[in-house]
């Protein structure tokens, strides 16, 4: 590629939202501790975090930097042993009782769909635990969702065994979607995809964050993704968030992993062609 071209996907990504955009997930001084006594071990001290509406959040940090924990957390499956988590005004906790569907959305990292189910009763499985609409209305709702997915009608029937890892992909994403949910969660997206399908997957999820609104947290590894979609970056390290900012901004931020993440031979790599508001702005402490 020419030195001096911007890859469609990366000179593409979406724009921050305002400042002052409603505040979604409202994370303060959040501490995490495993085991107790001399076993006992700090995932998480003093973690702070905001997420505004419409943003793009990529959560990245090294391994055992507590990134999935963090998500479970704001997911409402676990709790901190100190601090809050607020999602959409509400406790992070509230989130396991009726209606969690309708505020957050969670697409796995391998898809986590039920091997017993095709892929229409998969997508539609929270409209059918609900118990109050025909099912007829329920196939019809997780047959949009499956073609806003990017999949046609005919894969409605097949089971999971039968698709190919871009599909199943796809189709935890429509599942993520059926209740129309403000917030969305996704842990490595990408992950396990060809370059093509990591691509395409991009494009599809820039696409339905504009067209439905969404605001979304993503912990990912891949630096294509992270350009390519992130609006904000918030790096974990020292058991706390350590800096918050546009990619262009964090990329700059004096830390040794983020020297390691986006200055080593693969982050040189993603940035190569990237716009040049790489270099300037100051960036935002946590």
């Amino acid at each position: 590629m020419d030195a001096g071209a911007q890859p469609a996907a990366l000179s593409q990504a979406p724009a921050p939202p305002p400042e002052d955009a409603p505040v979604v997930v409202e994370v303060r001084d959040l501490s995490t501790v495993f085991g107790e006594g001399k076993d006992a071990f700090t995932v998480h001290k003093d973690l702070n975090l905001t997420v505004r509406k419409g943003e793009i959040l990529s959560l990245v940090g090294g391994s055992g930097t507590g990134k999935t924990v963090l998500l479970r957390h704001i997911l409402g499956l676990t709790q901190p042993t100190s601090g809050t988590v607020t999602v959409l005004g509400r406790p992070a906790s509230e989130l396991t009782t009726d209606g969690a569907t309708t505020r957050v959305g969670m697409l796995f990292q391998h898809g986590a769909l039920f091997s017993a189910f095709n892929v229409i009763d998969n997508i539609g499985f929270a409209l059918q635990e609900q118990g109050t609409l025909p099912k007829d209305v329920i196939h019809d709702a997780a047959l949009v969702k499956l073609q806003m997915a990017g999949l046609k009608p005919e894969v409605a029937t097949r089971m999971p065994a039968d698709l190919s890892g871009g599909m199943i992909k796809r189709v935890a994403l429509a599942r993520a979607l059926i209740m129309d949910p403000p917030l969305l969660l996704l842990d490595e997206p990408t992950a396990g995809l060809d370059p093509n399908g990591s691509d395409e997957f991009c494009e599809l999820l820039k696409e339905l964050h504009a067209t439905l609104g969404l605001t979304v947290i993503m912990v990912t590894h891949d630096l294509d993704s992270l350009f390519a979609l992130s609006t904000t970056v918030a790096v974990l390290a020292d058991k706390h968030v350590i800096v918050t900012g546009t990619p262009a901004e964090v990329v700059r931020f004096d830390h040794p992993f983020i020297h390691h993440f986006f200055l080593g031979d693969r982050g040189r790599r993603a940035m190569a062609a990237l716009p040049p508001e790489f270099a300037g702005s100051p960036v935002k402490e946590s």
